[in-house]
């Protein structure tokens, strides 16, 4: 088994066909949670595992798992997946690269005839991304008991459709619990969406862990009025408001150098005219940290400095804690088959800690857990040029595969 190896061009072409269902004009691609470029996706790898042999199901999240049958189907199968939405603006690789190294897996196993102990699955997990839908990663943490299915099933996007209105009209609402199904160990690849691979000239990341992350949904509350008869010390403005509240976050991020990190990502200003002094404001706040004790602390100052803020311009303040992802660490076993099949490979390899957000974090508190990364262009991710070559994905993928054989016990070996 040590001398087998995927097929890298067969990889890329599946990740280059896969990109041209919601392809944008600059080189990424937009397959927002639930569209019907999301079912389009999802209907070609259907398609293909299907071909490769494996029986498909579909979870009440949407969720989906091919399988390959081992030779002993009652024990709790190897999994490897990740997802196929993408940001508005996305890339290529961010997610989709994870779900068809499964894939490229699977397909490597049947070419040479290799018959596993236990089954082999690759999982496609609904709105990893959360552009669409708020939290990220909502399926995969309903899977692990994180969140509710129903009240899960019921959030909305920003035009009212619901994640389970979404589902059936796309044709992915399934019928299968979500949870409860045994797992002997996940692995998910991924890029690194960040620049340290690239600059250490490394190929595998050995994932051990995963940063903190918290967000917040922001309301703010003044009054409408003319902006030009209206004095200054006698507005409600909102949007300057606003704007002392993101400085704010920017010197508490700074206070925690250099490993916190902190994101404004949306705003939306109501009336959102020219000439009107804005009464109402959305806006978002990401925060992340390495550290737990440091998140926890980094999350209380922003909530003092906002509602501070508030206080002094008079506007009125609602914030509403939409995602709390603690500290992950990865299971010593799963990190332990990456960083052999790396060793074997003979990759250059290095430990990392995750600083964005995957499936993987909450399957690690229901199952074993790790995360393979490889470089990417600049670190750059959430992005149409977003870069990744063909070598460093097959190594990855390498890896993965010889973890996921190192794991299902491969009656051939």
């Amino acid at each position: 088994m040590r001398n087998i190896r995927v097929n890298a061009g067969r990889l890329w072409q599946s990740l280059m066909d896969m990109a041209e269902i919601g392809a944008l004009p600059n080189g990424g691609c937009r397959r927002l949670a639930l569209t019907d470029e999301d079912k389009e996706g999802r209907d070609l790898f259907v398609r293909w595992c299907e071909e490769a042999g494996c029986t498909v199901s579909v979870d009440r999240m949407g969720n989906i798992f091919a399988r390959r049958p081992g030779r002993n189907n009652d024990l709790p199968a190897v999994v490897t997946g990740s997802h196929l939405d993408t940001q508005p603006n996305g890339g290529k690789f961010d997610g989709v690269y994870g779900v068809l190294a499964g894939l490229e897996v699977i397909r490597t196993l049947n070419d040479h005839d290799v018959v596993t102990e236990a089954p082999i699955e690759v999982s496609v997990w609904t709105n990893e991304e959360g552009s669409r839908f708020a939290p990220s990663m909502i399926a995969s943490g309903v899977f692990a008991g994180k969140f509710d299915l129903e009240e899960s099933l019921a959030i909305s996007d920003a035009d009212g459709a619901s994640i389970g209105s979404e589902l059936a009209r796309i044709g992915y609402a399934g019928d299968v619990d979500c949870g409860g199904r045994p797992i002997k160990a996940f692995f998910e690849a991924h890029i690194e969406q960040g620049p340290i691979l690239e600059a250490e000239e490394k190929t595998i990341g050995i994932v051990t862990g995963a940063q903190c992350q918290r967000w917040y949904d922001v309301t703010l509350t003044g009054q409408d009025s003319h902006a030009g008869t209206t004095p200054m010390p006698m507005r409600k403005d909102c949007v300057f408001a606003m704007s002392r509240m993101i400085r704010e976050i920017e010197d508490l991020v700074a206070a925690y150098a250099p490993d916190a990190v902190g994101t404004v990502g949306e705003i939306a200003v109501v009336p959102n005219s020219r000439n009107t002094v804005a009464g109402h404001v959305d806006f978002t706040v990401d925060l992340r940290h390495p550290v737990e004790e440091k998140m926890i602390e980094m999350d209380q100052e922003a909530v003092r400095r906002l509602n501070a803020v508030a206080a002094e311009t008079g506007i009125g303040i609602a914030m509403e804690k939409v995602s709390d992802v603690p500290k992950i660490n990865f299971d010593v076993d799963c990190i332990g088959a990456v960083r052999d099949a790396a060793a074997a490979l003979n990759l250059p390899a290095r430990e990392i800690v995750s600083g964005a957000g995957h499936d993987a974090m909450y399957l690690s508190t229901v199952a074993p857990a790790s995360m393979i990364f490889v470089p990417c262009e600049g670190g750059l991710s959430h992005n149409e040029a977003e870069a990744a070559t063909a070598e460093d994905l097959g190594a990855g993928c390498d890896v993965l595969l010889h973890a996921m054989l190192s794991s299902a016990e491969s009656a051939d070996a």
